[in-house]
């Protein structure tokens, strides 16, 4: 003998399995690492400059890109009617806004950081080999 299964059963079932694959298919900001040595700019090569030059873009495009990730979730974030919420769901929203503001001022502190010490080994690269 078969089990019946009602067709109203199945719908929350069916929800449950949509939702459940739309957050797993969420996209995850990946925080890129940043190159692991800048060149002396007093002692590198031109080869060596452009190499870093390279690294330290590829990384510029991938923070940028973590950055953008960030802003999307803590965008969703934002509810359509937020006067429907309660004061606790209205805090717990805006904790998690506040996170993503500060992983994304510490990334752009990173950023600026890292590239501007590159920024000044080339301007040291550069003033060495000057031409007079």
């Amino acid at each position: 003998m078969k089990a019946w299964i009602p067709m109203k059963a199945w719908i929350p079932v069916s929800l449950f399995l949509i939702v459940g694959a739309m957050a797993h298919a969420s996209p995850s900001c990946v925080y890129p690492h940043a190159p692991t040595a800048t060149p002396d700019g007093n002692t590198a090569t031109r080869a060596q400059m452009i190499a870093a030059k390279q690294k330290f873009d590829k990384y510029n495009t991938e923070m940028n890109a973590y950055l953008d990730c960030m802003k999307l979730k803590s965008d969703a974030l934002t509810p359509k009617d937020p006067s429907k919420l309660t004061p606790a769901e209205k805090k717990k929203i805006l904790d998690q806004q506040n996170m993503y503001v500060q992983r994304n001022n510490a990334a752009v502190d990173e950023l600026q950081a890292n590239v501007g010490r590159f920024n000044d080994q080339l301007k040291i690269y550069l003033a060495k080999h000057q031409k007079h």
